[in-house]
């Protein structure tokens, strides 16, 4: 069996309402960032996968013996320091923050949002690879059809796009698992797994929460909940014959 899931999560602060206009306090925001966390740790030890948490430095020190405990089997790696907010400084201080807590190198980034960064700062605060690209079109987000599908260097640093479906490159990320029909979206992610070798997907565990309570899209509060927890456990059932789940650091070690 070569082909490979790098499953991801990025676990942070519950704070998509504010792009949306709508309040949330930062207790709420780490209630329910939480709760999701737990859900999703819960499925993953239940399933006996290998995962990576790009983990903002703000959530880790607030729940610091759960991600540490995480950490004792998956990959930490770091998500910057808050989720909202961003200087270039914490590109260093988060990893610090996280090694400090886990006890483990961390060499991998994810950008809040998929947010351009520059790869020198990202090599200069000592990561090993960068996680930070969909290579696709999302309207009001970002155009990087122009970029490899694939894994690349990109000025020296090792970059892991989030994967896309390999002819019209139809993003295979949370959205798309939230509103596809699960049918079509396990046959882009099975073309794309027979083509590249590995496919790279990420959600959020706040996604596992029951988000009734908010005023969010409909096209975000699609399956949340326990309604997602199976349809994710399904899916890695489903692939679970025809691939490995590993995490992003050891994998791209594996790949030399």
């Amino acid at each position: 069996m070569d082909k490979t899931v790098l499953l991801s999560f990025d676990v942070e602060e519950f704070d998509i309402p504010l792009e949306y206009g709508h309040t949330i306090s930062e207790t709420e925001q780490m209630k329910v960032g939480y709760e999701g966390f737990e859900a999703i740790a819960n499925l993953i030890e239940k399933l006996n996968i290998e995962v990576t948490a790009f983990t903002t430095a703000n959530f880790a020190n607030h729940y610091s013996d759960a991600v540490f405990r995480f950490s004792n089997k998956h990959e930490i790696a770091s998500h910057t320091y808050y989720h909202s907010a961003f200087q270039i400084a914490d590109l260093k201080t988060s990893r610090l923050k996280l090694e400090e807590i886990t006890g483990k190198p961390v060499t991998g980034l994810r950008m809040p949002r998929m947010k351009e960064v520059n790869m020198q700062d990202v090599m200069d605060a000592g990561y090993l690879y960068d996680s930070s690209i969909n290579p696709t079109f999302l309207p009001g987000r970002y155009n990087n059809l122009h970029l490899p599908r694939t894994m690349y260097t990109d000025n020296g640093m090792l970059r892991l796009p989030a994967s896309v479906s390999p002819r019209f490159r139809f993003p295979l990320f949370w959205l798309s698992f939230k509103n596809f029909p699960y049918p079509v979206y396990l046959s882009l992610l099975k073309a794309a797994l027979k083509k590249d070798g590995y496919v790279c997907i990420y959600f959020h565990p706040w996604e596992f929460v029951n988000l009734d309570a908010y005023r969010l899209p409909a096209y975000v509060k699609r399956h949340a909940g326990p309604i997602l927890l199976q349809r994710l456990e399904r899916l890695v059932n489903d692939l679970k014959p025809m691939a490995r789940f590993r995490s992003s650091d050891k994998f791209l070690l594996n790949r030399g």
